[in-house]
């Protein structure tokens, strides 16, 4: 039987997900709308070129709200920063690679942003409650007025 300590974390990690994933909703559509702005209005031409500004601009949108809502956390930003910035030096050249080989075999462009998006919000995810704010999960004003 679980324990009610163990009960209330479990509540507490899925509610963590769940926010996530509302965040991560609200930062594809900036995404999407975004590209759609570069790859349907202004036409560029490779995939990529409308692919990095939309996810740049989803990504400081998620950054800004994951940090203060989902993990609430009062960890260094600058640090903080810096280490998605690290994940975005990983995930940024793949994703654009094989989105523009996807793109190049004949795969929708958007069907390979929404499999770009997907492989983005888990990925994201690990990483941020893994790496990102292990130790400073729950730590900053709001969670502390919750406690």
């Amino acid at each position: 039987m679980l324990s009610q300590n163990q009960t209330k974390k479990d509540r507490t990690e899925v509610w963590r997900a769940v926010k996530f994933t509302l965040f991560s909703i609200s930062a594809g559509i900036i995404q999407v709308l975004s590209f759609a702005l570069f790859h349907d209005v202004l036409h560029f031409e490779a995939y990529w070129l409308s692919y990095l500004p939309s996810l740049v601009l989803s990504v400081l949108w998620n950054f800004t709200f994951n940090r203060r809502y989902t993990f609430r956390s009062d960890a260094n930003i600058g640090k903080s920063m810096a280490l998605v910035a690290l994940y975005y030096l990983v995930f940024t050249p793949l994703s654009s690679w094989w989105g523009q080989a996807l793109s190049d075999a004949g795969v929708h462009d958007w069907i390979v942003q929404a499999i770009n998006m997907l492989i983005n919000f888990v990925t994201e995810f690990l990483y941020q409650k893994l790496v990102v704010y292990r130790h400073q999960m729950d730590t900053n004003d709001i969670a502390r007025k919750q406690a």
